[in-house]
């Protein structure tokens, strides 16, 4: 759900292989291999004149600046303060004569420490001319090298090890599929903001016809429900209003189709239902799941915000650490159980997956059942796709703009995967690509997500052609997911906390995003939604029921929770516990989460039903999709427009949370009335 799992808490020392493998480190040399060290005539020339103007009694401003600008050593190295950025806009600001700075990195390994070391040349330097001159130590001020190795003292190795070199670029480079990008989403943009305009020029020509008008946008576009979190905005499960028939928004709405389009698209209609706090009366019932849904996404955007900088830029890495791996104050920052969160997601998911599709059949009294599962399906790709493959482009068309600081590598990775891998997304097959493939790495929950839901119509007719056979269906395939997770957790010794002593691939390969092992949370909302629209009687009966449910289900949540801590350990050999917690702990909060919902539903939730049904969740509720899709791009502007590490304290991150949000917030409203909810519209649309 991140950036990506497989990137979750790493150290300096796994970040930075992590990066020089993106760099093609099939390009690397190590001093000592037969190699041609001579640096092209014109960059001698200039580094020359360079450290001439430097190793002067006066030297000239420029050299200063240039010399200012190489990264130098810091304190804190002990903790994780190994990289020495320099200054990237400094040096671009140098102009020498005849030629102009360029910010170039250096990576370097000494001992078990590997780093970068930012360096200014001038721009007839290649990276190759770099490279040469490091080797042959040809840069130098008053007969020191200016890439000095960090003292023995802190690494227990002298001598360095270059591996590569790398420059960036002063100019933003695109291609056609970067303008490509930037037009999809000018046009998907355009297509509202007109359909805005002319609604309004309509209204003013017709303000005496007021009905069908009202009528409409009373209805906000989710069918005969109204905007309430569930219906509309529900993030990874089905929608309550996908009931295989056609909804009063579908009727053309004036003279002429077109027109009717053009209103379903204006903001004046796509605004009202979002800003809402109020539940329809159909889905009041289910009004905790707003809460459920909201809490959620925030911790996993909280996880998120400290995630991202302690991969590539924080400066006291092990500080972090031992304060995350140390205490469960920490939950809500990164630490394993933060990711619950998403199968809390997948067991929404279910549970409104099975309920819309129940209520369709129902409504269809058996007939078109095909055709119905048909429109089913469809619907859930329209309902994801717009927003999603906006998203993509938007990302791109960032990457590719942005004049990235050295803390550039996960951003430009992003950018040459989606080039390559940008099917994989539009299919939503992308949780099925080897990690280093994926296209947007957080939005491979979208493709288990669609892959779950999937098998929501398969389930649900075996349930209802006999309950025998789809009692041993449902417990194999518990079993088969439970299994499969403990099997690889043993088999490969993946961790389950997380920052891990060793970030594994394989947790993400072959565990983390494969709906074999996670289909259980998902597969126990698709139970609890069946029971939900098919019941005839409480399941609680009496007070004493429900406070033991309580009981059972906050204790078991909190010992998921520690159990965590005490497994923190990456296992060296297969661990029966670390297997038995990784296959049974996801579908066991689950089933918790399950416990909540049913208590809310059947009256004994009290102050906790209250609390997750405020109509402050509503219009957070509304716009969890897009918040999810778009805060990871505001934590990637962040990091890579840093010049400098970032510090880690707990008021640090918590500001960049707060920050974060808030930002997310407001981009997520404009992106839901922009994109998301204009485009749901044709799922309704019948001619």
């Amino acid at each position: 759900m991140d950036l990506l799992a497989a990137r979750d808490a790493v150290g300096s020392e796994m970040a930075f292989g992590w990066m020089v493998v993106l760099l093609l480190v099939s390009d690397s040399v190590v001093p000592g291999n037969s190699q041609n060290y001579t640096v092209s005539q014109r960059c001698m020339k200039d580094i020359n004149t360079f450290l001439w103007d430097l190793n002067q009694d006066k030297p000239k401003e420029y050299a200063a600046l240039m010399y200012d600008s190489f990264g130098k050593m810091g304190s804190n190295v002990k903790e994780g303060n190994v990289n020495q950025p320099g200054s990237l806009q400094q040096c671009r600001s140098a102009i020498g004569p005849g030629f102009s700075a360029q910010y170039c990195q250096v990576f370097l390994k000494q001992g078990a420490i590997q780093y970068f070391v930012g360096v200014c040349v001038p721009d007839s330097c290649s990276k190759e001319d770099v490279k040469r001159l490091v080797l042959c130590d040809r840069l130098q001020f008053n007969q020191r090298s200016l890439l000095s190795p960090l003292p023995p003292i802190l690494t227990n190795q002298s001598s360095q090890e270059m591996i590569m070199t790398h420059c960036l670029a002063d100019a933003v480079a695109t291609d056609a599929s970067d303008i490509a990008c930037m037009c999809v989403c000018c046009v998907m943009l355009a297509i509202p903001l007109a359909a805005t305009l002319y609604t309004a020029f309509r209204r003013s020509e017709q303000s005496n016809t007021v009905g069908p008008t009202t009528e409409f946008s009373q209805l906000n576009f989710y069918g005969t429900l109204n905007s309430n979190g569930l219906s509309g905005n529900e993030k990874n499960g089905g929608t309550l209003e996908e009931n295989g028939t056609a909804s009063p928004a579908g009727q053309c709405l004036s003279r002429s189709c077109l027109s009717s389009y053009f209103r379903g698209f204006s903001l004046q209609t796509t605004c009202k239902g979002v800003f809402s706090t109020s539940t329809s009366v159909q889905c009041e019932n289910y009004a905790s799941l707003n809460g459920i849904r909201v809490l959620s996404l925030l911790w996993i955007i909280s996880g998120h915000s400290a995630q991202f900088p302690v991969i590539t830029n924080l400066d006291n890495y092990k500080s972090w650490r031992k304060a995350v791996e140390s205490s469960p104050i920490y939950v809500l920052t990164i630490s394993g159980p933060v990711f619950l969160a998403v199968d809390t997601f997948l067991l929404l998911g279910g549970l409104l997956s099975a309920t819309s599709l129940l209520s369709s059949i129902d409504k269809a009294e058996d007939n078109r059942i095909l055709g119905l599962v048909a429109n089913y399906l469809l619907k859930r790709i329209k309902r994801i796709q717009p927003l999603h493959l906006f998203t993509m482009c938007l990302t791109i068309s960032l990457i590719s703009l942005v004049r990235w600081g050295p803390y550039w590598f996960p951003f430009v990775e992003t950018l040459m995967d989606c080039k390559a891998y940008w099917w994989a997304n539009l299919l939503l097959i992308s949780n099925l690509l080897p990690v280093h493939e994926i296209c947007i790495p957080w939005t491979w929950y979208l493709s288990l997500d669609f892959q779950c839901y999937a098998t929501t119509p398969l389930l649900v007719y075996i349930y209802r052609l006999k309950r025998s056979v789809f009692a041993v269906v449902v417990g194999g395939l518990l079993v088969i997911t439970t299994v499969a997770s403990a099997a690889i957790t043993a088999h490969l010794h993946l961790p389950v906390f997380q920052p891990s002593k060793i970030t594994s691939d394989n947790y993400v390969l072959y565990y983390y995003m494969k709906p074999y092992t996670r289909y259980g949370p998902f597969l126990i909302g698709i139970l609890t939604g069946i029971y939900l629209a098919t019941k005839k009687h409480q399941l609680l009966k009496e007070k004493w029921q429900a406070a033991l449910g309580w009981f059972c289900c906050l204790s078991m949540m909190v010992l998921l929770i520690g159990l965590a801590y005490l497994l923190k350990e990456t296992p060296a050999h297969p661990s029966v516990a670390h297997a038995l917690y990784q296959g049974l702990h996801r579908p066991v909060w689950a089933l918790t989460v399950s416990w909540i919902i049913l208590a809310c539903e059947e009256g004994y939730g009290g102050f906790i039903k209250t609390f997750l049904s405020f109509g402050f969740w509503v219009p957070l509720s509304n716009i969890s999709f897009a918040c999810y899709l778009t805060h990871p791009i505001f934590i990637i502007l962040y990091n890579g427009l840093q010049e400098t590490p970032i510090h880690y304290t707990d008021m640090n991150f918590m500001y960049l949370f707060l920050g974060h949000l808030v930002l997310t917030l407001v981009v997520s409203c404009a992106l839901t009335v922009l994109v998301e909810k204009p485009y749901r519209f044709l799922k309704h649309r019948s001619v």
